[in-house]
């Protein structure tokens, strides 16, 4: 056996410093790599060698992977060039498309650790619009409203805990806890940045989706993306048009739907005018609107499939004989030696559950990040009302809240009137949408250790605990230890009478 690290991420300016400290050379590309691994299946030398000729062959190299990937198809090699990007001073509403993504890596400024200074993105529809200055005034309130509210939380969040306010290592953690409250009445338009990491496969659906999108902030950030990624490897990032498929295709789909059930279009176009102040301190509202029949009988008859040599048909008809005392052991069987590290066992992905949420923007930003399920999402609507963190309502700041929210959804009112696309900027952190959330059990695990534990923040953890209830009702084999992080131990002790062997770490 032989294995060889054949490469890995550096830094942009590390390699420009060692291309200057060298002759030139044309092998400074991850195209090679994609070029080398695409003859794998038909060359039969090793690797590394094969490595070694496209890098010596840089152009020939290239036109290999045009022929690979646009003639015979073979976009996987793409997989193999990775590129990283620093993505600043984009907007949270943009951020929100970019990390649709699935197959990409992200790591977002978080609006929970770092003071927002009001940078915000001014859109280019609303600047050809003539609407700058209602957009820019309405902004001004928020951020005004944003940097009352963090001080007077402060001050509540250090008073409702002493015993951490008397420890100077603690007060990151508590000056966060006043950030992540405060953020609800700042705007989609509110500058971030992120890291992104992804192979050049996914870079190029990216770069042709957003070259379809309708918001001009989106589809500049995909030709930036595509001109910086293109300087360095040409060959491998080609279908780069938008399509109909993604130009088109959503829109068919509204009309098609509008026609077939004609009330929808007056309800859709006077939704935007009947804005509402209502507002609730709990984030969501969840439904389980979907879910597998009878789940727990087809996870037991999966575990009986990987450890027999019946077939699934016959594996559930054996599940469906066992009593349901005997269902219980088998599960229980196979969660014995979990962690609260330990993700369920594959067989876990036989049960779908499809949950119907109504979710603030703040809780959005943070289900979004679980790329694994299925999210699909209605634009944020102001007449679902907008979530008020009970710290604001403890403090007195409601009234406050709800001002700025009034001359929001007046301002966005003004915009929709004027602006195909784009008002939804003007909307804040509290504003909510309706979202489509489909899991498989095993990711639904996932989510409620991350987003149950207490270190989670609130908004998303009364979501997750909705799902958590709601799937333990339907489902109580499936999810005999779901739960969060924190209270791992406590779930494990309940079913078997003792400790798991590990613990999670302490806060």
């Amino acid at each position: 056996m032989k294995i060889i690290l054949a490469g890995y991420n550096l830094d942009s300016e590390v390699i420009e410093e060692l291309k200057k400290a060298s002759p030139p050379r044309e092998d400074v590309t991850p195209e090679t790599l994609s070029a080398s691994y695409a003859r794998i299946s038909r060359d039969p030398r090793p690797i590394n060698e094969l490595r070694q000729v496209a890098r010596e062959e840089v152009e020939r190299a290239r036109r290999s992977n045009r022929t690979i990937i646009f003639k015979m198809g073979h976009h996987s090699v793409a997989e193999h060039a990775v590129f990283n990007f620093d993505l600043i001073g984009v907007s949270r509403l943009a951020i929100e498309e970019i990390e649709k993504f699935r197959l990409c890596s992200y790591t977002e400024k978080s609006q929970r650790y770092i003071t927002l200074r009001g940078d915000y993105v001014l859109p280019e529809e609303v600047k050809q619009a003539g609407l700058s200055h209602v957009f820019c005034q309405t902004i001004k309130a928020q951020n005004n409203l944003y940097r009352q509210l963090y001080e007077k939380l402060r001050a509540y969040v250090f008073g409702q805990h002493p015993e951490l306010a008397a420890n100077p290592k603690k007060h990151s953690l508590l000056e966060g806890w006043a950030k992540e409250d405060a953020r609800y009445i700042v705007s989609l338009a509110t500058q971030g940045q992120l890291g992104m990491t992804l192979n050049a496969r996914n870079l190029e659906l990216l770069v042709r989706r957003f070259a379809a999108k309708k918001l001009a902030e989106v589809r500049e950030v995909g030709r930036q993306i595509y001109e910086l990624a293109h300087q360095v490897a040409p060959s491998i990032i080609l279908f780069t048009e938008p399509t109909d498929y993604d130009a088109l295709t959503y829109e068919a789909i509204k009309e098609k739907v509008e026609a077939l059930v004609p009330e929808l279009s007056s309800s859709s176009s006077s939704s935007s005018s009947s804005s509402s102040s209502s507002s609730s301190s709990s984030s969501s509202e969840v439904r389980l609107v979907d879910g597998s029949v009878d789940g727990d009988e087809k996870l037991v008859a999966a575990l009986i499939h990987r450890s027999s040599t019946l077939s699934y048909e016959e594996a559930l008809r054996r599940a469906r004989q066992l009593q349901q005392i005997a269902r219980e052991e088998l599960i229980k069987t196979a969660c014995q030696y979990m962690e609260f590290y330990d993700p369920a066992l594959r067989e876990w992905e036989m049960v779908d559950l499809t949950f119907e949420c109504v979710v603030s923007a703040t809780c959005f930003a943070q289900l979004k990040r679980h790329r694994m399920a299925t999210l699909l999402t209605q634009p944020y609507d102001p007449s679902l009302g907008v979530t008020i963190p009970p710290a604001v309502e403890a403090i007195d700041g409601r009234d406050d809240f709800l001002r700025v929210i009034e001359q929001t959804n007046e301002a966005y009112e003004q915009l929709a009137r004027e602006l195909e696309f784009g008002a939804e900027y003007i909307l804040t952190n509290a504003h909510r949408r309706r979202v489509l959330l489909k899991v498989n059990a095993r990711e639904l695990y996932h989510i409620s250790r991350l987003r149950e534990d207490a270190t989670a923040q609130w908004d998303i953890r009364q979501l997750a605990t909705q799902m958590r209830k709601l799937a333990a009702q339907h489902y109580p084999l499936t999810f005999l230890l779901l739960g969060g992080k924190d209270k791992f131990p406590e779930i494990y002790r309940q079913i078997y009478g003792r400790n798991p062997k590990f613990f999670p770490p302490s806060t």
